[in-house]
């Protein structure tokens, strides 16, 4: 019997990335692996362990199982949070009540809450990474929100976006309580 040669993990690795139209530093911010360490891999001048590869799989949106045969499709995504898994963030004082849906995976990336104001609270945040944004859809109740220099009130029903990557709060001074969602978008450079 023929032995059967090891995969060409660095040259796939490399198929891959390129197809995709992704630099070393591209995918070296997506997957959490050096940028050197993924030259040296795809040079196949060192041999990657196994935690190494399922990062780079990530960071490519591929499945595990296509690095190492060389062949890829989109990984397709079915991700359930159920609600006794949301994590639950009680700001300290008079902060509001937030829920993260989104899982920890796509933290930076894209970031979905609710957050319930109470009267009188309020959310101050800083500057995000550049050009992230926030989308706030209100649900119930009003809240203001400053960006920068602007501001508006918004009332149930209404839906904002601006820029995060400047210092901006959203607040309930109003005597009823408030819930809104936010999305939370980043904008990462991946690409050449």
């Amino acid at each position: 019997m023929k032995p059967v040669p090891p995969p060409q993990i660095g040259s796939n690795i490399q198929r891959i990335r390129k197809e995709q139209g992704l630099t070393l530093e591209g995918l070296a911010e997506r997957s959490g692996v050096s940028k050197a360490m993924l030259s040296q891999i795809e040079s196949d001048k060192v041999n990657p362990t196994v935690l190494t590869i399922w990062k780079i799989a990530r960071g490519l949106e591929v499945e595990l199982d296509a690095i190492l045969k060389g062949s890829w499709e989109p990984a397709r995504k079915f991700s359930v949070t159920r609600h006794q898994d949301v994590v639950v963030l009680d700001t300290p004082g008079k902060g509001p009540h937030i829920e993260v849906y989104s899982p920890l995976s796509m933290a930076e990336d894209l970031e979905i809450y609710h957050l319930t104001f109470d009267p009188g609270t309020e959310l101050v945040s800083g500057a995000h990474a550049p050009r992230a944004e926030e989308y706030l859809t209100v649900l119930e109740g009003r809240v203001r929100v400053e960006a920068g220099e602007k501001s508006a009130e918004l009332a149930s029903g209404d839906f904002i976006i601006y820029h995060c990557d400047i210092d901006h709060v959203i607040e309930n001074p109003h005597p009823e309580q408030a819930r809104v969602q936010m999305v939370v978008r980043f904008h990462r450079k991946h690409y050449a």
